[in-house]
């Protein structure tokens, strides 16, 4: 099972929109493509592997392994990724300019109802993140 984030990059910050099944769940803050530098950067694009990792801080969430020269890499709510994000991904139900959003916990829920459901029959569960100019949408993800 997969999610697809197709993203843009912006000097300010990444917004993207995940899909699942051809349709779109929510969409995405990040912080801008810095080299993939520790705390300032989003991830690279590729394929992860999602888990369900708890934490005092967030609760129940998800946690994208193996991201090269990362860890702790995690799906969590935030609506200012320069403010509350260190290179994680932020789930937003609307983007409001790159790398700001709305009503983050409300589209964390739905991702991770979704996920969670999904992970109970089968044993991985996988995030591709891909750049939008690089992605040819078809008409069952527009």
């Amino acid at each position: 099972m997969k999610l697809i984030l197709i993203r843009s990059y912006y000097p300010k910050g990444t917004n993207g929109d995940i899909f699942y099944n051809g349709k779109k769940v929510c969409s995405t803050i990040e912080l801008p493509w810095r080299n993939n530098a520790s705390r300032i950067s989003c991830i690279p694009e590729g394929e992860y592997e999602l888990i369900k990792r708890y934490s005092i801080k967030f609760k129940w969430h998800l946690q994208l392994k193996d991201v090269p020269h990362r860890h702790l890499i995690l799906i969590h709510p935030a609506n200012a990724a320069e403010r509350e994000l260190k290179g994680c991904i932020a789930p937003v139900s609307k983007t409001i300019g790159p790398g700001m959003g709305l009503q983050s916990k409300l589209a964390f829920a739905k991702i991770y109802s979704l996920v969670s459901t999904e992970m109970k029959s089968s044993k991985q569960f996988f995030i591709t993140i891909k750049c939008k100019e690089h992605v040819i949408l078809d008409s069952s993800i527009s």
